[in-house]
């Protein structure tokens, strides 16, 4: 395609606001080939992020001449190609088809050019392995052409909307799957919150343990501990072993029993670390992308441990405030679960004085309280030293857009920390006032395993 259709884009990207506002997402520096065209779509997209608005040729001048990069002749070129620029009516069905087969051109091209230089070894960040991802990629560029529901015309859509049976991750915790209206459903972010220690590694343990059980593929990344502390926490719970009995149980009983488990999985579990505060959901898409290309891996849910502990792909931590940065986390990470149709399970920290307290808010959300506006589901588990004698633990609902939170408001599960576990606990414990308080000091403890000789329990096991 001609220079001359560049200049046609660029000319648009100042005349015509709805190309503008329909393209120019989809449009990068990249695609353009020469210096002039590159700086004059930077200032125009920069303007256009900024103020919502398109910006006339005398204002680029001015960004132009304040630009003190650029060499004498690059700013005279730059400066002729904009003076060249004229509002020329154009065909506009026309102009967006060009410019999306446009897009998709420069992008397989310089993806063609991306993968040259991973085989000779000039890209030190990828292995030949992601050639196929990056074209892929790149093939996939298109423009959306929806342009919205008609709330007339399309009754019937919405029908079947309303009476679609969504499929959803089930928990193996029974209140859990009421107040989610039977589980987990896909492209959601959902978040555990809770103090240090309350449990919140352990939660995503245990429901991805659930997760594989019911054939389902897990990916858990993690930023705070290492792979194989998260396999042991895995292991305790699906072997249904303490964690002090893992390290003391003899080669063969293990093998047993692992073999005996795999026979009855069909789920598979991948864990992948990250160091703390390293990456982003960039990173994530990658290892995903890499998943499928070297072991037909698509997990059907994924496990972020935890979110406060990742970074952005679009900010950096020390240049912006908390709630905008972790806010950005989330959207990040919500927009994954988008892209893959995955539900994302991840948990943030209390404050100091949600730490403390017995009745946590949204308030108590540590850093940022923009983080519950981009949840789709959200909640708080709650410890202390009453509950943690009775092997429980409170949890209450912060936000839910599956379901009126108001209804079980809180409740009570059980936990069995020793083998990284949580299970219902008998109905006596529930003892909740109109759904949202919980009388602690009435609650039941519930008749849980009994403890027995370490090596009669190996001896007794049943997978």
């Amino acid at each position: 395609m001609s220079d001359q259709f560049e200049k046609t884009l660029l000319s648009n990207l100042i005349h015509n606001e709805d190309f503008t506002r329909r393209t120019i997402p989809f449009i990068k520096e990249d695609f353009f080939r020469n210096r002039d065209e590159i700086t004059l779509f930077n200032i125009i997209n920069a303007f256009v992020v900024k103020y919502n608005n398109l910006p006339t040729k005398e204002a680029i001048a001015i960004e132009l001449s304040n630009n003190k990069t650029l060499t004498e002749t690059e700013y005279n070129n730059t400066k002729d190609l904009l003076n060249s620029l004229i509002d020329e009516p154009v065909e506009q069905q026309w102009l967006l088809d060009t410019t999306e087969k446009w897009c998709k051109d420069r992008a397989v091209y310089n993806a063609v050019l991306h993968g040259i230089k991973i085989i000779d070894g000039k890209d030190k960040k990828h292995t030949p392995e992601a050639i196929p991802s990056i074209l892929s990629e790149a093939l996939g560029v298109s423009f959306d052409r929806h342009i919205g529901h008609d709330y007339i015309a399309q009754s019937d859509e919405r029908f079947d909307y309303y009476h679609r049976v969504e499929e959803r991750l089930k928990f193996d915790l029974s209140y859990f799957n009421r107040i989610t209206k039977g589980g987990l459903p896909p492209k959601t972010l959902n978040v555990a919150l809770a103090g240090t220690g309350v449990g919140k590694s352990l939660f995503m343990c245990h429901l991805a343990s659930s997760v594989i059980s019911q054939g389902k593929n897990v990916l858990y990344i993690t930023l705070e501990m290492a792979e194989e502390r998260i396999a042991e926490r895995i292991d305790a719970n699906l072997l249904d072993v303490t964690i002090d009995d893992l390290y003391e149980m003899p080669k063969d009983i293990y093998d047993n029993k692992t073999k005996k488990l795999q026979a009855k999985i069909n789920g598979q579990l991948i864990i992948k670390e990250y160091p703390t505060a390293a990456a982003h959901a960039g990173h994530f898409k990658n290892l995903m992308d890499e998943l499928a290309l070297k072991k037909s891996f698509k997990p059907d849910i994924v496990f972020i441990d935890y979110l406060n502990i990742c970074s952005s792909s679009r900010f950096r931590g020390g240049n912006i405030s908390s709630y905008f940065y972790v806010k950005a986390i989330a959207e990040e990470l919500r927009g994954l679960a988008v892209q893959y149709d995955v539900p994302i399970v991840s948990a943030t920290q209390t404050t100091r004085s949600g730490y403390l307290s017995s009745d946590v808010g949204l308030e108590d959300t540590s850093e940022s309280f923009g983080l519950p506006a981009t949840a789709d589901f959200m909640f708080a588990l709650i410890s202390n030293d009453e509950l943690e004698e009775l092997g429980q633990i409170k949890v209450k609902q912060l936000k839910n857009r599956y379901n009126d939170p108001a209804v079980n408001r809180a409740f009570i599960i059980g936990v069995d920390r020793s083998k990284m576990r949580l299970y219902d606990v008998e109905q006596s414990a529930q003892n909740l006032s109109d759904g949202n308080q919980e009388s602690e000091k009435q609650i039941n403890k519930p008749s849980g395993p009994q403890d027995v000789d370490v090596y009669d329990k190996f001896s007794d096991f049943k997978v």
